[in-house]
């Protein structure tokens, strides 16, 4: 499918007879194709539907804004709706931050340069010079910020170096923690990842620490960034089993290996208009 021709539909309401027939009856009516539909219902009776439907627009009846219009009085006032329609054509423009380990950042510009990530992937940002080269030979720009102690400086650059321009931050094992202020600028739209034992075995090389506990699954995280550190919606998780027979390099190599697949698929559900957010928590359809 021609992502210019493909539209999303999420949506956050009270659940009550009558919304899914309510939502395509109206986009039937415009033109709309509807090609895929996935929705949730917390409870049999009274809780919180969510849903999220793609749909094609090549025949509507209507422009896009006139359509929204149209909905927000016919279908989402009288279902209480929070609601969104966003436009496959509008490709979400990416800055990747990066630190020292680059497996996480090679995984996104080699499935950026094949196509399977539909974004565009503006700019790489570190705070340290080293994967300079290799970002350059997929012809993107790299921004080489130190933070040297002034944090609050090395921010300043950052934001100056996005403004304007960047829908969607995605840290790829950049090391360090980012202020309240510079969360609140992207909201929901800055992406981690990191090991799955926090709490536990937090700080320096926890790898050892978990080969020192004897652990027997090693996993990954990637969640939205709140001013809680670690502590945003969950967006995509990984295990795998191991063993006394695995050292503290290949529970390292295990590791990096799920945190790089972890961080795309949730990237790529990101970039898809695949999830939504309610409170601290994320539905991914």
């Amino acid at each position: 499918m021609d992502l210019k021709d493909i539209a999303r539909l999420r949506v956050t309401c009270p659940d009550k007879p009558g919304i899914i027939a309510a939502v395509t009856s109206f986009l039937h009516h415009h033109g709309a194709n509807i090609t895929a539909l996935d929705q949730h219902a917390t409870e049999a009776y009274g809780g919180t539907l969510y849903l999220r439907l793609e749909f094609q627009t090549p025949h509507l009846d209507v422009s896009g804004p006139a359509l929204e219009r149209a909905f927000q009085d016919v279908v989402a006032v009288p279902f209480d709706m929070a609601w969104e329609i966003t436009y496959g054509r509008n490709i979400k423009r990416t800055a990747i931050l990066v630190s020292r380990q680059e497996h996480c950042l090679m995984e996104l510009l080699w499935r950026f340069a094949r196509g399977e990530l539909p974004c565009d992937i503006t700019m790489v940002v570190s705070n340290h010079p080293d994967q300079r080269e290799a970002v350059e030979n997929f012809g993107i720009p790299y921004h080489y910020v130190p933070v040297d102690g002034d944090k609050e400086a090395s921010e300043a650059r950052m934001l100056e170096l996005m403004e304007g321009e960047i829908d969607l931050v995605v840290l790829a094992r950049y090391m360090q923690i980012l202020s309240p202020s510079f969360v609140e600028r992207f909201p929901n739209r800055i992406i981690n990842i990191h090991h799955s034992f926090l709490p536990a075995f937090a700080g320096a090389d926890p790898y050892r620490q978990a080969y020192e506990r004897g652990v027997k699954l090693i996993g990954a995280t990637a969640h939205y960034v709140t001013a809680e550190l670690d502590g945003g919606p969950i967006i995509e998780q990984d295990v795998t089993r191991v063993s006394h027979r695995h050292s503290v390099e290949n529970l390292r190599a295990i590791g990096r290996d799920l945190e790089r697949q972890v961080l795309a698929r949730a990237v790529a559900s990101h970039l898809n208009d695949r999830i939504i957010v309610s409170g601290n928590k994320t539905w991914v359809f």
